[in-house]
């Protein structure tokens, strides 16, 4: 790219140009991007069909879709005037950064953790400061409160990606009601976890909670996330959001899941099985360490050059993230749970990489 093109740009897009990259090399087992392992049965892809059928296609979707928020609040238990409806959940983060971000403000985002929020703030030309994680990578309650002190903002997910940590609630309400900062709770792995700060945005104007239906509703691929916050924050966040944001044929599917919710959900709790079972197995291998996860993925780091093993593993099948390109995360890779005989194959792969890969070296 040459100067001329530069120029039209914000002087610190260059540097993120490309910031967000995922490495998805063709593999039969694929366990790298926390996805429900279990699709939509075909008859609720049929009931979805049906509902667009005889939609209008050429109209645009309601400018504000009240009734289909109307849907979405009475699952999430909430009023309406507290929720606004998105294109994944990704959209509404940007939404709120473009609210409430700008140069000269601060922004705390604790890391490791998902790399978006870092890098929608180094967009907005907001100061980031990484504080927060302790050691073991949960949350340092006396931490987060010294960098809210003089935040904007702080983000934090709970359960926490890649790491799986949780913020505990007690701390998280001191927090809220002791600083002046937004604080945004990005709950996209709750349901994994059962823990919730939605009640707490009854009466707390700085905080807002986030969800997706990615993960425990199967929809990835149909990209819908909400927010809820203060019925008094939400026109200033509505303000920032693009309209028609919505298309007709994610809102009918959204409306078939919920509706369908128990069927959908029902295999959160082998998820969180597995989960329990791989970690366990995971702890038995020689130089491996197992951080505890409250998400449907496990942070694991390794004596070897974690690249190394996941190309071994790629070898085989099996598709992992490679995190170690994260802050503090230089030894370790990222396994999303999946079907037993998913997970049993990536165990087998890993044990071969292990005997594969040797210890030490650069990570």
């Amino acid at each position: 790219m040459n100067d001329s093109t530069l120029r039209y740009f914000k002087a610190q897009l260059p540097a993120l140009a490309g910031g967000y990259k995922l490495d998805v090399p063709a593999c039969p087992v694929k366990l790298n991007q926390n996805e429900n392992p279990y699709d939509w049965p075909a008859s609720l892809k049929q009931a979805v069909f049906e509902r667009v059928r005889d939609l209008p296609w050429n109209r645009y979707p309601p400018f504000v879709p009240a009734e289909f928020t109307q849907v979405v609040a009475r699952y999430l238990g909430v009023d309406a005037r507290q929720v606004l409806v998105g294109n994944g959940s990704n959209e509404l983060l940007y939404a709120i950064f473009v609210a409430t971000l700008e140069p000269g403000r601060k922004v705390v985002i604790p890391q490791p953790t998902f790399t978006v929020y870092k890098l929608l703030a180094n967009l907005l030309g907001a100061e980031v400061v990484t504080e927060g994680l302790n050691t073991e990578l949960q949350y340092d309650a006396a931490a987060l409160e010294k960098a809210a002190q003089d935040a904007s903002v702080v983000v934090i997910a709970s359960p926490n990606n890649p790491t799986g940590s949780v913020i505990n609630p007690m701390d998280l309400e001191h927090l809220v009601n002791t600083t002046h900062a937004l604080w945004v709770v990005d709950e996209a792995y709750f349901e994994f976890h059962g823990e919730t700060a939605l009640e707490l945005v009854q009466h707390t104007p700085n905080l807002v909670v986030l969800r997706t239906f990615s993960k425990a509703f199967a929809t990835a691929g149909l990209r819908f996330g909400c927010m809820v916050c203060h019925p008094d924050a939400m026109p200033m966040f509505a303000a920032a959001k693009l309209p028609y944001n919505l298309n007709l044929f994610t809102m009918a599917a959204v409306e078939v899941a919920i509706e369908h919710a128990n069927a959908l959900k029902g295999r959160l709790e082998e998820i969180r099985r597995e989960r329990e079972r791989v970690a366990r197995l995971l702890r038995e291998y020689r130089g491996v360490k197992v951080y505890p996860s409250r998400a449907n993925f496990l942070l694991f780091e390794t004596d070897r050059p974690p690249r190394q093993l996941f190309d071994s593993m790629v070898r085989r099948g099996v598709l992992v993230r490679d995190v170690s390109g994260y802050p503090r995360l230089s030894r370790a890779l990222r396994v999303s749970i999946g079907r037993p005989e998913e997970n049993d194959a990536f165990l087998k792969a890993l044990e071969f990489a292990i005997t594969e890969v040797p210890p030490g070296g650069k990570p």
